[in-house]
């Protein structure tokens, strides 16, 4: 294991960003498109957290047009350029996927203070 643990440490982001759930935030990713590469913004609630280590990831959701969006993100990827925090969010849970049955402002995390 810790010759997995060794590897593993070289793909590992130095300052990996510190998410906690609920909280909405704002991803940049690159995308390559042909031989271009361009960022895209993609903002909303963090309702899940997986893995860890190399293998750590968090869901982000977003309802865009009426529908219900959910990307899933690695957190030590090279094609997330940054993360910004827009709010915090209060929940007592540690997975919110209730939020996918809720419409309109019953999809919404309150505000931490």
């Amino acid at each position: 294991m810790n010759i997995i643990k060794a590897v593993e440490a070289d793909y590992l982001k130095e300052q990996a960003f510190k998410l906690a759930i609920g909280d909405t935030i704002r991803v940049h990713f690159k995308v390559i498109e042909g031989s271009r590469e361009r960022i895209q913004v993609f903002e909303g609630t963090v309702i899940a957290m997986h893995g860890e280590g190399v293998k750590e990831t968090f869901t982000v959701r977003r309802i865009s047009y009426g529908v219900g969006v959910e990307r899933i993100f690695p957190v030590h990827s090279p094609k997330v350029a940054k993360i910004e925090l827009v709010r915090h969010g209060k929940v007592r849970r540690a997975k919110l996927y209730y939020l996918r049955d809720r419409v309109g402002k019953a999809a919404k995390v309150a505000e931490k203070l």
